[in-house]
């Protein structure tokens, strides 16, 4: 079990890394095999989805070192979740592409949410949840993480001007670091 495992994540790992590299669009079931010289049988006994599937995994894996770097950054109140969060997307695009917008069929904010989708959310909450005063927490949570994801696409998309970068994430910072009575 234990060499299944491994090569399960060999074949996740070796996916990251080319599409970091080279885009998702260069992720191929093909060129996977060939790189980690496992055959495509392998890959599909492994993910039977194929590229989905490995994408799909890559993109839990991502959840869960989102959330390590949010809980890292807790200690710093909202300043230091948001600058977490814009630098994990900024060290991952290809990552992060996978987990909010390629893997389409991990669900969000439902009863099947994965656990680990559920504890980066919460690393959010954490933060947002004390200066929520009388507003509802966890809408103001998902405002908060709209926010930041707005901007790191916006960004990442050419389509804000770069000069006020930092002025934007203090500015979010300020509106969502602020007690909200």
């Amino acid at each position: 079990m234990r060499d299944r495992t491994e090569r399960g994540q060999r074949i996740v790992t070796a996916a990251r890394e080319l599409a970091e590299a080279e885009g998702w669009d260069a992720v191929t079931t093909r060129r996977l095999a060939a790189l980690i010289e496992y055959s495509q049988p392998v890959l599909y006994s492994h993910f039977p989805g194929g590229k989905d599937a490995i994408m799909t995994a890559a993109a839990l894996e991502g959840f869960g070192e989102l959330s390590t770097a949010l809980a890292a950054a807790r200690a710093g109140g909202v300043a230091g979740v948001a600058a977490a969060y814009v630098a994990f997307a900024e060290a991952k695009p290809a990552l992060y592409d996978a987990m909010f917008t390629l893997a389409s069929e991990l669900p969000f904010a439902q009863d099947d949410t994965p656990a680990v989708m559920q504890e980066a959310y919460g690393g959010l909450f954490a933060v947002v949840e004390p200066v929520s005063g009388s507003q509802d927490a966890g809408a103001l949570t998902e405002v908060f993480w709209s926010t930041l994801h707005g901007l790191v696409t916006l960004d990442r998309g050419h389509r804000l001007s770069p000069e006020h970068r930092d002025e934007r994430l203090a500015l979010v910072v300020a509106r969502f670091g602020a007690r909200g009575d």
